[in-house]
């Protein structure tokens, strides 16, 4: 369901007002899945955490961001990496949006963007509250659709993260003046949620409804790598291509690299992801592309790319 910007379900929700809880430590996140939760402007926010049976800190830490419709839960199952934890000796983190969805823009998406909730305050709270367990220079956000797009929002207003690796998504916030980081950028060419070559999706309704906008009208994926390349103050990219995957890369200072995967012919979809026949043709969600195995393929760029 992550693979859709739709606009239903339901997170918990604390009442207004409640002290901010003082979140986890690394002795409280126990091996295997768990669960947690935070209490950050006045709402419960929940998460899912993965730690692998060996994991020592200080270890790098990826957050998993679902799409609209999904949970943390269903981004855990479907995308494979707690097995990538377990190879990578990582933790990974699977937070829930408020009613299956991220604030991204005033305009996208849902009720958490009608409700102004303050998304950027809990992933960077979550993210920073595992102590010793997480070394600080090797935090990554990856995430698909809506999640991607709040990905992009934490590059551009936060300066916790060395990389992000948004799937299928785009970036419509304000960003101004955002510091350098790494990003890969997955995303296929017959994508008609967030289309390849900008301007608005299939679901874009303008921005329209007040517990639903989803004005999602960014710019071409290409023309968006190279803003960020402007940003990382890197040469012009490299391009290789191996079957239906184009692989555009700039090796950028300070380390840093911006690349974009283009899949021809895939649709707005987790590359590699599980499948799931029934919703897929009930709902009309587009199946995963097996041209690419994008777990892997972004641990091995988060892995590489820590933050100067």
């Amino acid at each position: 369901m992550a693979t859709l910007l739709l606009i239903t379900g339901c997170t918990p929700r604390g009442d207004r007002g409640t002290e901010p809880n003082p979140g986890p430590t690394s002795s409280d996140v126990a091996v295997g899945r768990s669960t947690g939760a935070l209490t950050v402007d006045g709402q419960q926010r929940t998460y899912r955490v993965y730690r692998p049976a060996d994991l020592t800190g200080p270890a790098p830490l990826v957050l998993v961001l679902h799409g609209a419709a999904g949970t943390g839960r269903q981004a855990e199952e479907s995308y494979g990496w707690d097995a990538e934890a377990d190879s990578g000796k990582f933790l990974a983190v699977f937070p829930d949006g408020v009613r299956r969805t991220w604030n991204v823009d005033p305009d996208c998406c849902g009720e958490a963007a009608a409700q102004n909730v303050d998304d950027i305050g809990f992933l960077t709270r979550l993210a920073g509250s595992f102590g010793g367990l997480v070394d600080q220079k090797r935090i990554y956000a990856t995430g698909i659709s809506n999640g991607a797009m709040m990905s992009y929002r934490l590059a551009c207003d936060t300066k916790v993260f060395a990389a992000i690796a948004p799937v299928s998504g785009t970036m419509i916030n304000k960003c101004a003046g955002p510091a350098p980081l790494s990003i890969l950028a997955i995303h296929g060419t017959a994508d008609r949620t967030i289309p390849y070559n900008g301007g608005p999706g299939k679901r874009d309704n303008e921005g329209a409804g007040a517990r639903r906008p989803a004005k999602i009208d960014g710019p071409a994926i290409p023309a968006l790598m190279a803003t960020w390349r402007s940003v990382d103050g890197c040469p012009a990219p490299q391009s290789t291509t191996a079957g239906s995957v184009t692989t555009s890369t700039a090796t950028c200072p300070s380390d840093r690299t911006i690349e974009l995967i283009t899949i021809a012919g895939a649709g707005h979809q987790w590359p590699g992801g599980r499948e799931a026949p029934i919703a897929q043709k009930a709902l009309g969600l587009d199946a995963p592309s097996t041209a690419l195995q994008a777990t892997p393929t972004i641990w091995k760029f988060f892995a590489d790319h820590p933050r100067g």
